[in-house]
């Protein structure tokens, strides 16, 4: 996996935290000093934080199971997307869509209607349909893909939640502790970290903060689906060569259990073939 150091935390501003008179008090152990009234968050914690992130969402990607990536502020959007993209993740960057994990069961029904309406596009399938109702059916299908399109590949509630900043995605937070699905995030000094599995003390406002993180998670998650995607490979070749091997060797038992075939031209031939007489001793 990707190598934190302190050094690189401190060039991508990790360690800016908000001004003190908005700290949150249980963020305090996260706290190296203050300086200048502004909060200097502890590097050493930040590094620890961020490593047993990676390690834990590596582990759920070796598991063939999904992380979702949540970062909709502006600063955060498309470094969100395109870490995501890059690593095969599912995400959401226009807005939280709500009831994504407390009422699945919905959220999963529009992935499917998406995914046909898509389907139905590409194959010409509304081609049937009058022009102004082509037009408005691919409208529609232009705008909801903003706020799904990047998680139409899901087929089960994801197992786990990477949000860049737990104040300004509150309502995703609060669908992951009460769907119970493990949360991992860039808390701040001005939020609370209480209900967040995995904690990575930094600045969540930053661009370069946001940027090192994010790409340190994706990179743990692209590891992890690589890693699947090599033991499946072994599995299959497990599976094919017994499969081979027993082939092989039911062919040659019954060829050595086959009689041998006799050429009709070759049968015809020792049929006619006439008898030798052996002479009595009279004779001679």
């Amino acid at each position: 996996m990707q190598e934190i150091t302190l050094q690189a935390l401190l060039e991508a501003g990790c360690h800016f935290g908000h001004k003190a008179e908005r700290w949150h008090p249980k963020a305090a152990q996260f706290i190296y000093t203050e300086k200048d009234g502004i909060h200097i968050i502890d590097l050493v914690k930040t590094q620890a934080g961020l490593e047993a992130a990676m390690e834990y969402v590596k582990s759920v990607a070796t598991r063939g199971d999904e992380v979702l990536f949540v970062g909709t502020k502006r600063q955060a959007q498309g470094i969100v997307k395109q870490e995501a993209e890059a690593a095969g993740a599912a995400y959401l960057v226009a807005r939280w869509i709500g009831g994504f994990l407390t009422n699945w069961d919905q959220i999963h029904k529009n992935i499917e209607k998406i995914n046909r309406l898509a389907q139905e596009l590409q194959s010409g399938a509304w081609k049937k349909f009058p022009k102004h109702e082509q037009s408005k059916l691919a409208r529609y299908l232009e705008r909801i893909k903003v706020y799904y399109g990047g998680v139409l590949h899901l087929n089960a509630v994801p197992a786990a939640l990477f949000v860049v900043d737990i104040k300004k995605e509150i309502a995703a937070v609060r669908e992951g502790i009460r769907r119970g699905v493990p949360i991992i995030a860039i808390v701040d000094t001005n939020s609370d970290p209480t209900g967040i599995d995995y904690v990575i003390p930094a600045n969540d406002d930053a661009v370069g903060s946001i940027s090192y993180i994010v790409q340190a998670i994706a990179h743990a998650f692209k590891e992890g689906k690589e890693h699947k995607a090599k033991e499946d490979e072994k599995e299959a070749a497990k599976k094919v060569e017994p499969a081979k091997a027993s082939t092989e060797t039911s062919v040659a038992v019954e060829l050595k259990e086959k009689p041998a075939v006799v050429p009709e031209s070759k049968k015809a031939k020792v049929e006619e073939k006439p008898k030798r007489e052996r002479k009595t001793s009279a004779e001679k």
